[in-house]
């Protein structure tokens, strides 16, 4: 039987790897002109602020959110606290592309995580699937060139994304069960706050440890305002609604592998941004990534 994946389902999961890739490509941009952990704090507080006069009540005494704050807690510390921050710090020391190449493991991790920690089946054509749409990453990394592989060398930030690719693969688990009052739940919003009022605290413990251990400044202009703006509002808010609706739809496992368009996306805007046009080998690695993600929700 397949596990039919609706027009809606299959735009909310992409718009999200979409976002992503810009986000990956302007904290590269940006990693110059302020600290990477206190970056990740000043995307969240704006979009905190953003969603404050939405669903601001949910912090209010007597709220529902109150007898799961514990969920929130770990939601916000996965999600918004770690996931995110060490992605920044990864693109201190690493590159985009290596990034989104660790970041292609995230069906394996899935996977593994789902079947260890939630008693998930995995099947065999759910492990092809992540084959198959991990042969399309590898193919846009390599730019239809397989010798260029041997030229990527894993680095200290590599390391870090391997860690974040973990923590997101619990956090979208985490999504898949909801444990939660259904006002809350069901009000995109006010589940979007709460994660980020509580990711913000950890976020700001971080962002103190690095301002004393570390020699950081910001340098200030419009370059640094444009990057929070888009960040705090395309990959913060758009990119965690789209990808938590899609979660619960379809599954962990499904959605994962539309998490490998990411690296996809990254190179259509690189190409974009030089002027470059799309070549043959991002349609043979789209055709893959989709074939992985077709292959995957058949059981």
């Amino acid at each position: 039987m397949t596990t039919r994946l609706s027009i809606s389902d299959i735009l909310l999961l992409s718009v999200a790897p979409l976002l992503w890739a810009g986000n990956a490509i302007v904290g590269h941009m940006v990693h110059t002109l302020v600290p990477p952990v206190l970056f990740n704090l000043m995307r969240w507080t704006i979009a905190f602020l953003i969603l404050l006069p939405i669903a601001g009540s949910v912090f209010y005494p007597g709220s529902p959110l109150w007898k799961s704050w514990r969920r929130f807690a770990v939601l916000g510390l996965l999600g918004v606290g770690v996931y995110n921050a060490l992605q920044y710090l990864a693109l201190q020391t690493s590159t985009p592309i290596n990034v989104t190449l660790v970041t292609s493991s995230m069906p394996v991790w899935m996977l593994l995580i789902g079947w260890l920690f939630f008693k998930a089946p995995v099947s065999v054509r759910q492990m092809l699937g992540a084959l198959v749409s991990i042969c399309g990453v590898l193919i846009v990394l390599c730019r239809g060139d397989w010798h260029q592989l041997l030229a990527l060398r894993l680095v200290v930030g590599d390391l870090l994304m391997i860690v974040a690719t973990i923590c997101w693969s619990i956090y979208s688990w985490l999504l898949s069960r909801p444990n939660e009052p259904a006002s809350i739940r069901q009000d995109w919003a006010k589940f979007l706050i709460a994660q980020v009022g509580f990711g913000l605290v950890w976020s700001a413990l971080s962002a103190a440890v690095e301002w004393q251990v570390s020699d950081a400044r910001i340098v200030w202009g419009w370059p640094l305002i444009a990057a929070l703006l888009y960040v705090a509002t395309g990959p913060a808010i758009v990119a965690y609604h789209c990808w938590g609706a899609g979660v619960r739809r379809v599954g962990p496992n499904i959605a994962a592998f539309f998490n490998n368009l990411t690296p996809l996306f990254a190179a259509l805007l690189s190409s974009a941004f030089l002027g470059e046009m799309p070549r043959g080998f991002h349609i043979l690695a789209f055709g893959l990534i989709a074939a992985g993600i077709v292959l995957s929700s058949r059981r």
